[in-house]
């Protein structure tokens, strides 16, 4: 059973984190995100739900406005073709809703059957916002906060410059 946004932030208390957190109309694009968090101190981010043609699943985080080639992602990662991977995949693995892709959702993959990914300059940042679970609030956590949750999954995101799939 997939976590609500409350139990989500509940386990963050427990691990200490514990985020700013604001309110918005529901957005679905980084334009939208925009609109209502343009304001908000911090990296604004964007997530790329993904599926290789063997079925794996990738959970790409960077800055909303880099620039990513997926078919050059998946040769840095030694993955085949990827794509991205439908709703219902999105719902089964993370148990969130399109336009509601987030690295917390992390926590309802128990299975740990994702593997995350996230750009260097999103990390080098001191502050990141990302949804927590819904696309109705927007959460502001430290690099190292986000790296405490992942672990706490028992995730072990792959760390890396997204500008090398734009060469590649």
């Amino acid at each position: 059973m997939a976590l609500t946004p409350d139990e989500l932030l509940a386990f963050l208390a427990e691990l200490g984190i514990v985020p700013t957190i604001h309110r918005h109309p529901p957005v679905f694009t980084v334009e939208e995100a925009a609109r209502w968090t343009a304001h908000l101190p911090g990296g604004h981010t964007k997530n790329l739900f993904l599926e290789d043609r063997a079925g794996g699943l990738w959970l790409v985080s960077c800055l909303d406005r880099q620039p990513v080639k997926v078919n050059a992602l998946a040769r840095l990662l030694g993955a085949p073709r990827v794509s991205f991977a439908s709703a219902d995949r999105l719902r089964e693995a993370l148990g969130v809703e399109p336009g509601s892709v987030t690295p917390f959702a992390l926590v309802n993959d128990r299975a740990h059957r994702v593997k995350p990914v996230w750009d260097a300059k999103m990390l080098a940042l001191p502050l990141l916002n990302f949804h927590p679970l819904v696309n109705t609030m927007t959460i502001a956590v430290t690099p190292s906060e986000l790296r405490r949750f992942a672990a706490a999954t028992g995730h072990a995101p792959i760390e890396l410059d997204l500008d090398a799939t734009l060469s590649a």
